[in-house]
């Protein structure tokens, strides 16, 4: 499941240097680059496939611009390989794979809120649902206050 990333190989200025180009913009039109594994931190799509070609132990830096991806190799590397890691950046789900039981599913899913942000508990006070953001809760407590203070 999941979609694949079609990737064009393009040669790059030498022999150690890969370009790909993609049908994906992964990062808009900032440039990302990366020297090491470390810096391929967090969820962005850059940094995804940035960790998965320095995973693959022949890259040593990787550049992303838009949907280009420039990955500089390691002395005596081959790209073979790399552009299916490009290719499956986004295949969750992969032939020979065992999905997953019920229980498995369940657990992993959040217990619902059981009161809504809105309602009161049994003494009068607010009760607050934990998903609002608190700087929303602190707007609407100012706002109930001053519509107070005018209407009192």
């Amino acid at each position: 499941m999941g979609q694949p990333v079609a990737v064009e190989n393009k040669p790059g200025t030498d022999a150690q240097v890969v370009r790909f180009e993609t049908n994906r913009s992964l990062t808009g039109q900032g440039h990302e680059r990366f020297a090491s594994l470390s810096q391929a931190t967090g969820e962005r799509p850059a940094a995804a496939v940035a960790r998965r070609l320095f995973e693959s132990g022949q890259v040593q830096a990787v550049h992303v611009f838009s949907n280009v991806i420039t990955a500089y190799l390691n002395p005596g590397a081959s790209a073979s390989g790399l552009s299916e890691i490009v290719r499956d950046l986004y295949q969750y789900w992969k032939p020979g794979m065992t999905p997953p039981s019920e229980e498995e599913l369940m657990a992993q899913v959040e217990a619902p809120a059981e009161v809504a942000a809105t309602s009161s508990g049994e003494d009068g006070a607010a009760v607050v649902d934990s998903r609002v953001p608190a700087h929303l809760l602190e707007r609407s407590r100012l706002a109930r206050a001053k519509w107070a203070a005018q209407n009192g």
